[in-house]
């Protein structure tokens, strides 16, 4: 797969919207301007991270904010390309590809806007392998690549920039202006060489993502029966383990934006409503599952609920109480189980009393 065209739009959406884990933006607009960007300018060619020069300059762009906003502060179809044409006025130097924050929704698609918008590549990869709520857990910043300098464009057309000496403080800074300019803003940040990225990008993601969508979408019904192609595909791939954990209905569900972000739970009872519901803790992501005392899944592992009659993912800001549903539990890439990636992405750095457990173990 060397380029991403319009055939590859929806298994794209889909695919990603499943490793989103809730998150990462609905991607129901950005996906109408990728169309249309990719209808202007042409199909955007998809670069594998080791065939990179190791001198080319290489941008991540996405949006920054509370996903529920998203669904009513729309992006424009020019306003990734106008993110990296502001940035490089700042930084005086040409970008060479644009890569993914994460493999999310709305956020697979703004790289590819950006891209065919400006005539450059997209990386088939990005910095979390799913969807993660703070700049300081992208892969990118765990493997020491510097956030700034870095550029926001609100939907108004402002700018502002950054200039930080830590991803942590810097996810404070972005998450400020987000809020102050309503909630979501299109950001680039996290600049590097193509040496930079070949060692802190997470391989494989975009192209990844249109062969899970395929899946999905040529296995759509009854969610059971999508456990055996899932795992057919989940087995060789860098996340490995699929597991479908809970099937219910949400008998309540509740966020608010708190910071910038969507924050709060979901709770599932069992069809037959015996047993412990299943409760979802939400931080734009799903980030916890647990059955009475009893842990199911947690991050960094990924966490996904998807349409009980469909199998179809669902974003956490469209959960809606009386949805029938299905929760499934899948591996996270080896690179968020190190020493240094569990050091802010574990249970803990989101307020939750437990060491991480991977998956297959609990």
């Amino acid at each position: 797969m060397k380029q991403i065209d319009l055939t590859h739009l929806d298994d794209l959406a889909l695919g990603s919207v499943f490793l989103a884990t809730g998150g990462g933006g609905d991607p129901h607009v950005p996906q109408l301007i990728a169309e249309q960007a990719i209808k202007t300018h042409g199909a955007v060619s998809l670069i594998t991270p080791d065939a990179l020069d190791d001198e080319a300059f290489v941008v991540p762009i996405g949006n920054v904010g509370a996903p529920t906003v998203s669904l009513e502060l729309l992006p424009s179809v020019d306003e990734a390309a106008r993110t990296i044409d502001a940035f490089e006025a700042h930084v005086g130097r040409k970008v060479d590809a644009v890569a993914s924050f994460e493999i999310g929704g709305g956020n697979s698609l703004i790289p590819l806007v950006a891209a065919a918008g400006k005539g450059i590549p997209v990386i088939d990869g990005d910095g979390m392998g799913r969807a993660l709520p703070e700049a300081q857990m992208m892969s990118y910043a765990i493997a020491g690549v510097k956030p700034t300098p870095a550029l926001a464009l609100d939907y108004a057309g402002n700018q502002a920039t950054f200039h930080t000496d830590t991803t942590e403080v810097y996810e404070r800074h972005i998450r400020s202006f987000a809020m102050a300019a309503g909630g979501m803003i299109t950001t680039a940040e996290h600049a590097m060489t193509g040496a930079e990225l070949k060692r802190s990008v997470i391989p494989g993601t975009l192209s990844f993502s249109v062969k899970l969508g395929r899946t999905l979408r040529e296995n759509r019904g009854q969610a059971g029966t999508l456990l055996n192609p899932l795992q057919a595909i989940f087995n060789s791939s860098i996340y490995g383990q699929c597991k479908l954990v809970f099937q219910g209905k949400v008998v309540d569900k509740a966020t608010r934006i708190v910071g910038g972000y969507d924050v709060g739970e979901a709770i599932i009872q069992h069809f037959n409503g015996a047993g412990d519901p299943l409760k979802i803790s939400i931080k734009n992501e799903y980030l916890l599952a647990t059955l009475g005392s009893k842990i199911i899944a947690s991050v960094p592992d990924l966490i996904v609920i998807v349409d009980y009659e469909t199998g179809a993912p669902i974003n956490a800001e469209r959960l809606r109480f009386g949805h029938r549903v299905a929760v499934f539990a899948v591996g996270c890439p080896d690179f968020y189980r190190t020493p240094e990636a569990l050091k802010v992405v574990a249970p803990r750095c989101f307020g939750f009393d437990i060491d991480y457990v991977p998956l297959e173990e609990l």
